[in-house]
């Protein structure tokens, strides 16, 4: 990043490389002012330019002076744009010698004063000149771009302008995504905009009760349209209808009449929103073009997910346990409001697919699907009763209690157990050994800026140099990072309030099997043709770091 030298170090430095004053240059045109807040496009222009000069590695220097803000002036005419006089004057003091800004038109809007200036006046003045975007120039770096700018018919200028409009903005924004700074017309039901800062957002109490409440209902076992119906039947207002509510000039482009009443997608949106749990996610639709005006959904990949940007009204764990069970097949039969206990958790252990469940005499069965709605030569039966389901999972999740049980005992016993002093002493041996290997690259790398500064080593050679101590330095680090990991965990072993430990302890004295137990210890239950079960418990790779953990230990206690 640019920093602030005095002049002495600057002469120093300049017999050993190009030292850049610079300075920024920053417009808002009346146009730009029109329905906008005006401190926006300025304070956008200056996080682009920020972030420009914070990547400069070329060599050279870069020394940051000031910004030359024109607020709300048009740039057709030099004149009357104060500080764009003051930056003048300031060159010709001596002051600056690199002016940046976002593009040419924040500049010049008027040829002329284009063509004076970048072929004659910076040149003359010995003044380097970057534009970011649109046309790209960089009259140092390559001055041959700069004099060869083309005039383009007009009716290609104003495509072009309108293009680059476009592009300038969706850079504004996408920068402002990076950062987690909300940016949208309207906050997430339950939030509101921070009064004292728009791109923050703070917790609406009265919308997220709902929130927590929609969660809890979900988890609970209720299906969404059960939830839909206990919302409207309780007169809670819908997300868009509530906004209005509260004077907002909302508009849902879906919601036709007057009277807008909760809907399946509604929940299905909220459930699914990584909002609630404190991340910003930003950038799921886009326009398809500034000519076709049409939104367009863009790929989970591509969206910007920024985490910690403010207060989660629904916790991480809650939140994961939803999306687990949003994955399965969770749906009821007509005017139920409750999933049935196995709902979502079934598989055919053949084909794959889910089971369905059929009630005959008094008696609940399940089959497979691609058998009994698809095809019998596909696959087969695959049944098995309620009752003998739900007794074969409870033994298993019992089984796994038990585990979990006598593997915090014998892991308490193995914490309270002496230590094995020479492995201990090993490992600092280790860490000592690598600490001082790691001072010693970081003297080297530091030595070798000196050596390029004094012209002992061509430049080329310094970043090869430096880029190699970097990677041995990285490497060091790791290593280091990883003894400290090995000793700590000799030293503290593991927690008995692991989760996989605490989380199946928890239910030593199960006597029931609930839908609760099911989505919070069981991944997937699948069904063999002759009846038999597997159940795919949760915390399978915490189980075998833990035996393991365990099965290592009680052999060096015992030697």
């Amino acid at each position: 990043m640019a920093r602030v030298a005095n002049r002495q170090s600057i002469a120093k430095s300049a017999t050993k490389n190009k030292v850049w004053l610079v300075a920024f240059y920053i417009r808002l045109s009346r146009e730009d002012k029109r329905g906008k807040d005006e401190s926006e496009s300025i304070t956008n222009q200056r996080l682009i330019l920020t972030d420009f000069l914070e990547q400069q590695d070329d060599g050279d220097e870069y020394i940051f002076v000031g910004e030359y803000v024109d607020d709300g002036v048009s740039g057709t005419t030099d004149e009357e744009r104060e500080n764009f006089q003051r930056l003048l004057s300031d060159i010709q003091k001596g002051k600056i010698n690199c002016v940046i800004v976002k593009n040419l038109a924040r500049s010049f809007r008027n040829n002329g004063d284009q063509s004076y200036y970048l072929g004659d006046w910076f040149p003359r003045n010995d003044v380097r000149f970057i534009s970011l975007y649109q046309q790209p120039v960089d009259t140092y770096k390559d001055p041959q771009n700069a004099q060869s700018i083309a005039v383009p018919v007009q009716g290609v200028l104003n495509e072009e302008h309108a293009r680059g409009t476009s592009e300038s903005i969706r850079k504004t924004f996408d920068k402002k995504r990076e950062k987690g700074l909300h940016i949208g017309s309207f906050a997430a039901y339950g939030y509101m905009k921070d009064p004292e800062d728009k791109n923050a957002l703070v917790i609406d109490e009265e919308a997220a009760e709902n929130v927590k409440s929609i969660f809890a209902w979900f988890l609970e076992g209720m299906s969404k349209n059960a939830i839909v119906r206990k919302l409207n039947s309780s007169g809670i207002l819908c997300p868009s209808a509530y906004k209005k509510s509260k004077g907002m000039k909302y508009q849902n482009p879906s919601v036709t009449n007057g009277n807008p009443l909760w809907a399946a997608i509604s929940i299905n949106n909220i459930l699914k929103n990584r909002i609630y749990v404190g991340d910003m996610v930003q950038g799921r639709y886009r326009i398809k073009s500034y000519k076709i005006h049409v939104q367009e959904t863009v790929p989970e990949d591509e969206w910007f997910i920024v985490e910690n940007t403010h207060e989660p009204i629904i916790s991480r764990e809650d939140f994961a346990r939803v999306q687990e069970l949003m994955k399965k097949d969770t749906r009821t039969a007509p005017q139920q409001n409750s999933l049935y206990l196995f709902s979502g958790f079934l598989r055919c252990a053949d084909c794959g697919k889910g089971m369905t469940r059929s009630k005959v005499k008094g008696n609940v069965y399940y089959y497979c699907r691609t058998y009994k709605d698809q095809s019998k030569t596909a696959c087969t039966k695959h049944t098995i009763r309620h009752n003998h389901l739900e007794q074969g999972v409870l033994y298993a999740i019992r089984q796994q209690v038990y585990v979990a049980v006598a593997f915090s005992e014998i892991v308490s016993r193995i914490n309270t157990a002496p230590l094995q002093k020479s492995q201990s002493i090993r490992l600092n041996e280790l860490i000592v050994t690598k600490e001082k290997e790691l001072s010693k690259i970081t003297r080297y790398q530091q030595s070798i800026y000196q050596d390029w500064k004094d012209g002992e080593i061509s430049h080329k050679q310094y970043r090869h140099m430096k880029e190699d101590y970097e990677r041995q330095i990285e490497a060091i680090n790791e290593v280091i990072s990883n003894l400290h990991e090995e000793k700590a965990e000799l030293e503290n072993g593991i927690d008995t309030e692991n989760p996989f430990l605490a989380t199946f302890r928890k239910y030593e004295n199960i006597d029931k099997l609930t839908r609760e137990v099911l989505i919070e210890l069981v991944e997937q239950i699948k069904v063999y043709d002759n009846g038999n079960i597997s159940v795919s418990l949760k915390f399978a790779n915490e189980y075998r770091r833990i035996a393991e953990y365990i099965e290592v230990n009680t052999h060096q206690n015992a030697v």
